[in-house]
């Protein structure tokens, strides 16, 4: 099985694509890193936690949409926006409804121990 060479424009493609998922892996990791550093060593309130948590949570959403699966907002990419936005319709409808049922039997279950 041979090769073939690449002429110099898949060449240049193909390092910028290798450098998008280097920068990609290196901001996912360094958005993974900052919650468990806050959480293993030091002492800072909990809401300020959950909040810092919160935030690396979402903008690693964003580093994963962006480096890894190539989605911009640009006008032809609208297809891929609406895949995005169905799939998190689907996923509030599942956590909500979890939740939903979760919270409404331990109302039935326990109902003197509701804060």
């Amino acid at each position: 099985m041979s090769a073939r060479p690449l002429n110099e424009q898949q060449a240049r493609e193909c390092k910028t694509e290798q450098r998008s998922y280097l920068w990609g892996f290196l901001l996912a990791l360094v958005l993974t890193l900052i919650p468990f550093a806050l959480v293993a060593f030091t002492e800072i309130e909990r809401l300020t936690l959950w909040i810092t948590i919160g935030v690396c949570a979402l903008a690693q959403v964003v580093v994963h949409l962006r480096f890894f699966m190539h989605i911009t907002l640009a006008r032809n990419k609208r297809e891929d926006l609406l895949l995005i936005l169905f799939t998190v319709l689907i996923l509030v409808i599942l956590c909500g409804g979890t939740l939903w049922i979760l919270f409404d039997l331990y109302q039935r279950m326990l109902p003197g121990m509701m804060p």
